[in-house]
């Protein structure tokens, strides 16, 4: 139950939500390629790409949409946008991104730290 409501409290602020995505869209990777593993080296089945393909493709789009959306509320420079979004390219990428964004404070509004 305390993870549903932590889950609940992030996708509440922008921030939190990119969490959410980069999270998310680092585990689909992961999925993707166990898929590709299990496609090419084991079972010699696409089943498992092509379970995790789709699901991969839209995890991504919503990483991008949550990183256009974060980088604009938040006024994060071109180069910090930038990287963000080459993050989603290589696999697990977007986690490492997000735990350092965390990190420098990137990912809290500023009315959220006057309030808190």
């Amino acid at each position: 139950m305390r993870a549903v409501n932590t889950l609940i409290n992030m996708a509440r602020s922008t921030g939190g939500r990119f969490r959410l995505a980069a999270i998310a869209e680092a585990w689909s990777w992961a999925g993707l390629l166990a898929g590709m593993c299990l496609k090419y080296l084991v079972v010699h089945n696409p089943l498992g790409v092509q379970i995790m393909g789709p699901i991969h493709g839209v995890l991504f789009l919503l990483y991008v949409i949550a990183t256009i959306q974060v980088a604009a509320e938040l006024r994060w420079s071109r180069t910090t946008r930038l990287v963000a979004l080459i993050a989603a390219i290589p696999p697990l990428t977007t986690w490492p991104f997000e735990r350092w964004a965390l990190k420098r404070g990137m990912l809290v509004d500023m009315d959220e730290t006057a309030s808190a």
